[in-house]
């Protein structure tokens, strides 16, 4: 599929993200508001070697 071809809406399921939080993994869609904001908010880094 390129950038131009979408799926039907029928054929679309939605992607449920994952996060590490206090040593465990939980959906972000669990999260009450604020913690939601802040995820949003987060900046993603790689360290160099």
């Amino acid at each position: 599929m390129n950038a131009q071809q979408q799926l039907p809406e029928e054929k679309r399921q939605r992607c449920e993200v994952w996060t590490r939080v206090m040593g465990y993994h939980r959906p972000v869609a669990a999260f009450n508001p604020g913690k939601q904001a802040e995820h949003k908010e987060r900046r993603h880094f790689r360290e160099q070697r």
